[in-house]
């Protein structure tokens, strides 16, 4: 009896070329938002501007900060797996892809929405976001090492 592929279903040749073409342009997209995100904030501190700068908004731009970090590695990660999808004999499954889309979503934006609205030196309620998106990372992260280590 065949072993079953574990995670989703498996993905053939035909699927993996259609899931890297999924991941670039997720990829590219996240990296132009979140880029074009790090100019606007970078704008804010040229321009000194208050509601981003005084000592109150540490907390929001910590998390202004951590959102466009993040959502620009989560695209890079989105390029490396579209490479995976086609370079692994294996392609990684539907399970990660599913993951590491959802985790490019919820975590920046955990941080940019918990960033947005700031209750004294506590981010707001977005942030509730973030460990959602952080364990789907995870989990694709895991699932992709695994796919690439099993081959």
């Amino acid at each position: 009896m065949a072993k079953k592929d574990e995670g989703a279903a498996s993905v053939d040749a035909a699927g993996a070329e259609a899931l890297a073409r999924k991941h670039l342009r997720w990829g590219w997209w996240s990296v132009l938002v979140f880029l074009a995100l790090g100019i606007g904030l970078e704008a804010m501190h040229g321009l000194k501007v208050d509601w981003y700068l005084n000592v109150r908004s540490e907390t929001r731009r910590l998390m202004l900060t951590l959102g466009h970090s993040h959502g620009a590695l989560i695209g890079v990660l989105h390029l490396a797996f579209a490479y995976s999808a086609t370079a692994l004999p294996k392609p990684p499954s539907r399970l990660a892809s599913h993951c590491l889309t959802a985790s490019g979503v919820l975590l920046p934006a955990g941080f940019l929405l918990g960033g947005w609205v700031v209750y004294g030196g506590d981010p707001g309620k977005g942030v509730v976001l973030v460990p959602i998106g952080a364990g789907l990372l995870l989990v694709a992260v895991l699932l992709t090492a695994l796919r690439a280590t099993r081959g």
